[in-house]
C-alpha cells in the first residue's frame, strides 16, 4: 500500500494521496475540516475526467474519515454497501496516485477491489448485501473467539429498502452477544428520493423528539439506536462510532449526509445529485444517442396508444429510462426501491390484475430476481415484459455490472420470449410486439453504448431479417442485436474472400425462431455472435435445436468467455473476446478450416469439452 505524508492544510488540494491511515488517526480534530476539502477538491478534479460515481463519495467523506480514524481497518472490517460510496476508503488506504486510472482498463476499479487493498473485504456492488457479509463475519469472529475485532457495515437509506437487508437485520438483532455496527448512510436518496414507509420513518426520526427515537423500528428488532448523528462532523462522527464499538452489541448509528457535499453542481441537481458523472468528453464529441433513451421515448408513445402499460423500477427510474413515462404517468410507475424480487412478483400481480406490466433493470440485476421471474410470472404466463438494460459488456462498471448472464438464465425459463433489438427502429418494433403480447412474459436486452445507424433488412421470414446474402450458402451468420454492425462487416470480408455468407437477424432471438433452423440447415456452417457468455446461452440453443431437427450442420457459439471479466471499454472488450468484426472473421476462418474454436480465457476443462 502506497504511503504518502499528510499535506499541511496551508497547502493546494494534492495531487498524490491526501493521507495514509497512521497519519490519518494521529491528524488533530481541527485539521479534520480542510483535510475534507482537500479530498472533495480531489474527488471532482478526478472523477469529472475520468467519469465515475461523484454525488455519493462527496457526502461520505468527513463519514469516512471518521470511520478510519475510530477503527483499525484491516484488523477490524468495514464493508461498503454499495461500493460506489468507497472511493474517499480508496484514497485514504493509498490509492489516490491511482485516480488518474479510475474506471480504465488496467486502472483502479470503480468499487470495491480485494485484487487492489486488503481493506476492500467485498467486492460489493450490488445494494443491500453488506449487512449480511456483516453477520457473517461476526459469526466467524465469534466462533475463533476474535470478538475484539469490529465489524461495520455502512448502508445507505437506499439499499436499505432491499429486502436482503432486512433479512439481515433480522438475524443481526437477534443476536445480541454478536456486535455488528450498522452505519446507516441516510442522505434521502438511492439515485432519486427514497419513497415508502422506512423512507417516513427516517424522516419521522430526524425530526421527532429524543423520546420518539428511544423506542423506534431498529431498537423493536433488537439493535441500539444511536443518532441522529451530522454526517458532516467528523468529531460527533467518532463520538458516536466510539460508543457505538463500546457497546459490545447490535448498533444502528443514523448518519444524516448531504449527497453531492460541497460541490454546488451535485447539490443543486434535481435528478441525483451527479450520482454519476461520465469522462470529460473531447474537443470533437458529437451528440449521441444512447439506447436508454430511445427505449424511454418508445415506452412514453406506447403509454399514450396502450393505457394497461404500467412500468416498474427498483430505485433506477433514470438511469432505466423511465423518468419520462413517471413524468407522464405518474399514476402508472412504480419505484419498489432496491427490490428487485419484489417488482417482479408485483408485476406478476399487476398482470393478473389485467395490466401489462414493463420491469426495467439493469441486466446484471435480473439475476437477483431469477426465481420470481420463472415461479411468480412464467409459471403463471403473465403478460411482463422485462427491458434489460446494460446488456452484455458495459464498460468501465467491471465484473458485477457486465450483464453477460441474462440469456444463459432467461433461455431455462418456459414460455418467455426474448428480443434484442439491432437499431433504434427495431427497438420500437420489439418492444411494440412485446407489450402487445398477451400469452406470457418477454423480454428486450440492449447495451449501454449508443445507438448506431439503422441496419435495413434486405428480406424478412417470419421474425427474421435477413441482412445479406452474397454466393453460395458456405456460411449463416446469426448476430443478436447490435452485433449485426460488426458481422456484417466481418462477412463482407469473407465475401472478398469468395466464400458464401448470409446474415440473419432473428430480432426474438428465444424460443429459437423455426424459420432460422430451416435457414440454418440450408447453410454448411453456422455461426452464432452474442454478448453473452457460451455457457448456456443463445448460441447453445440454437446448436441444441438444430440437432434436434436432426440436421448434422455444425454450429460455432461465439460469446463471451466463463469467466469474471474486467471493467475497460466495451469496445476494447468486444475485440479482446473476439466479437468485434476481426474476431468474428477470423473465428469463421477457422471453423470453416475444422479447427476448434479459440478462447484464451478458456480453462482446460472447457477445453477439453
Amino acid at each position: 500500500m502506497t504511503s504518502v505524508a499528510l499535506p499541511s492544510s496551508s497547502e493546494e488540494p494534492p495531487t498524490a494521496a491526501p493521507t495514509d491511515l497512521l497519519a490519518l488517526r494521529s491528524l488533530p480534530d481541527t485539521d479534520l475540516p480542510a483535510l475534507a476539502d482537500r479530498i472533495r477538491s480531489l474527488l471532482v478534479d478526478k472523477v469529472t475526467a475520468a467519469g465515475g460515481h461523484l454525488g455519493p463519495n462527496l457526502g461520505v467523506v468527513e463519514l469516512t474519515l471518521a470511520l478510519y480514524r475510530v477503527f483499525d481497518s484491516p484488523r477490524d472490517t468495514i464493508v461498503f454497501d454499495t461500493g460506489h460510496q468507497a472511493y474517499v476508503s480508496k484514497m485514504v488506504t493509498g490509492r489516490t496516485d491511482a485516480f488518474d486510472s479510475l474506471r480504465q482498463a488496467g486502472g483502479l476499479s470503480g468499487y470495491p477491489s480485494r485484487t487492489e487493498s486488503a481493506h476492500d473485504v467485498v467486492e460489493n456492488s450490488h445494494a443491500s448485501t453488506a449487512l449480511s457479509y456483516a453477520d457473517g463475519l461476526a459469526k466467524a469472529r465469534q466462533l475463533n473467539r476474535e470478538q475484539d475485532r469490529a465489524v461495520v457495515a455502512v448502508i445507505g437509506d437506499g439499499a436499505m429498502t432491499g429486502g436482503m437487508a432486512w433479512e439481515a437485520l433480522n438475524n443481526i438483532g437477534a443476536a445480541p452477544a454478536r456486535p455488528v455496527i450498522v452505519v446507516l448512510n441516510d442522505n434521502g436518496r438511492s439515485y432519486a428520493p427514497t419513497h415508502g414507509a422506512l423512507a417516513a420513518h427516517l424522516q419521522a426520526l430526524k425530526t421527532g423528539t429524543p423520546s420518539r427515537r428511544s423506542r423506534n423500528l431498529f431498537t423493536d428488532l433488537g439493535f441500539a439506536y444511536l443518532g441522529p448523528v451530522n454526517g458532516h462532523d467528523t468529531a460527533a462522527l467518532q463520538q458516536a462510532l466510539k460508543k457505538a464499538r463500546a457497546a459490545q452489541r447490535p448498533v444502528v448509528v443514523h448518519v444524516l449526509t448531504v449527497k453531492g457535499k460541497g460541490y454546488a453542481p451535485a447539490e443543486s441537481d434535481p435528478a441525483d445529485c451527479l450520482h454519476a458523472v461520465g469522462p470529460a468528453p473531447g474537443p470533437s464529441a458529437g451528440k449521441s444517442v444512447s439506447w436508454t433513451s430511445v427505449f424511454g421515448e418508445a415506452l412514453v408513445d406506447l403509454g399514450h396508444r396502450h393505457d394497461e402499460v404500467v412500468a416498474l423500477t427498483a430505485a433506477m427510474a433514470g438511469p432505466t429510462g423511465l423518468s419520462a413515462f413517471a413524468a407522464a404517468f405518474p399514476d402508472r410507475c412504480f419505484d419498489v426501491g432496491i427490490a428487485e424480487q419484489h417488482a417482479v412478483t408485483s408485476a406478476a400481480g399487476l398482470a393478473m390484475g389485467g395490466l401489462h406490466p414493463v420491469v426495467a433493470v439493469y441486466a446484471t440485476f435480473l439475476s437477483r430476481a431469477f426465481d420470481q421471474t420463472l415461479m411468480d410470472v412464467a409459471l403463471h404466463r403473465m403478460p411482463v415484459t422485462f427491458v434489460l438494460d446494460r446488456a452484455g459488456i458495459t464498460g468501465p462498471d467491471g465484473a458485477s455490472h457486465h450483464g453477460m448472464w441474462d440469456l444463459t438464465l432467461l433461455g431455462a425459463v418456459p414460455g418467455l420470449r426474448v428480443a434484442v433489438p439491432r437499431d433504434a427502429t427495431r427497438m420500437r418494433e420489439l418492444l411494440t410486439e412485446a407489450v402487445t403480447w398477451g400469452k406470457g412474459p418477454t423480454a428486450l436486452r440492449f447495451p449501454k453504448a449508443t445507438v448506431g445507424p439503422d441496419i435495413d433488412a434486405a428480406r424478412r421470414d417470419g421474425c427474421v431479417d435477413i441482412l445479406y446474402t452474397h454466393g453460395s450458402r458456405d456460411v449463416l451468420l446469426v448476430p443478436t442485436g447490435p452485433l449485426a454492425a460488426p458481422a456484417l462487416q466481418a462477412a463482407r470480408n469473407l465475401s472478398q474472400q469468395g466464400i458464401g455468407v448470409t446474415v440473419a437477424d432473428p430480432r426474438w432471438i428465444l424460443p429459437t425462431p423455426p424459420e432460422l433452423l430451416h435457414l440454418a440447415a440450408r447453410h454448411r456452417l453456422v455461426v452464432t455472435v452474442e454478448d453473452n457468455t457460451r455457457s448456456g446461452g443463445f448460441g447453445t440453443a440454437v446448436a441444441r435445436d438444430l440437432a434436434d431437427t436432426g440436421s448434422t450442420v455444425p454450429v460455432r457459439t461465439l460469446g463471451l468467455p466463463h469467466a469474471f471479466l474486467p471493467h475497460g471499454t466495451r469496445s476494447g472488450l468486444l475485440d479482446a473476446t473476439g466479437l468485434g468484426p476481426n474476431g468474428i472473421l477470423h473465428a469463421v476462418l477457422r471453423a470453416r478450416a475444422g479447427n476448434a474454436h479459440h478462447d484464451p480465457h478458456l480453462s482446460p476443462q472447457e477445453k477439453r469439452t
